[in-house]
C-alpha cells in the first residue's frame, strides 16, 4: 500500500469491470475498496461481518431480507450505509453508480452464501472475470 494520498476519481478511471472490487488501501485487518456497479449483483450473505457502503457516485439500492420482511434502502450519492452481519441482501444499481465499501480483509463480494453466480463472476472472489 502506497504511503501517498489516494485520488479515488483517478483510481476509479483505472479500471472498467463491474462488480469487481479493487482495494485502494489497507486499515489493520480491513480492505477499503471501490467499485463500479451496474445492474443486479447475486443476493448473498456475509454470515460473520457487517459490510458498509458508501456512494460516491450515482445511485445504489440494496434489497434486504430481514425477520420483519423484505425491504430495499435507496442511497443517493454521498449516503452511507451498513448491512448487519447476516442479513440476505442484493445491491443493485439500475442507472450505475461508483461505491466504497469497508470489509474485513479477505471478504468475498458474494459473502458467504449467495444465490447462483453468473457466468462473467468468479464464483470464488466475487470479481467480474476479465474478458
Amino acid at each position: 500500500m502506497s504511503n501517498d494520498p489516494i485520488l479515488l476519481g483517478k483510481a476509479l478511471t483505472s479500471f472498467d469491470a463491474l462488480w469487481s472490487p479493487r482495494i485502494v488501501t489497507r486499515v489493520n485487518d480491513y480492505d477499503v475498496r471501490i467499485a463500479k456497479v451496474e445492474g443486479e449483483h447475486v443476493w448473498h450473505v456475509h454470515d460473520d461481518t457487517d459490510e458498509f457502503f458508501l456512494v460516491l457516485d450515482g445511485e445504489l439500492h440494496i434489497s434486504l431480507r430481514e425477520p420483519s420482511g423484505e425491504r430495499t434502502v435507496l442511497l443517493p450519492q454521498g449516503a452511507v450505509f451498513t448491512v448487519p452481519r447476516g442479513t440476505e441482501h442484493r445491491p443493485y444499481a439500475p442507472s450505475g453508480a461508483s461505491i466504497l465499501m469497508f470489509e474485513p480483509s479477505g471478504t468475498s463480494s458474494v459473502g458467504d452464501r449467495h444465490d447462483d453466480i453468473p457466468d462473467h463472476v468468479d464464483a470464488t472472489t466475487g470479481h467480474a472475470l476479465d474478458s
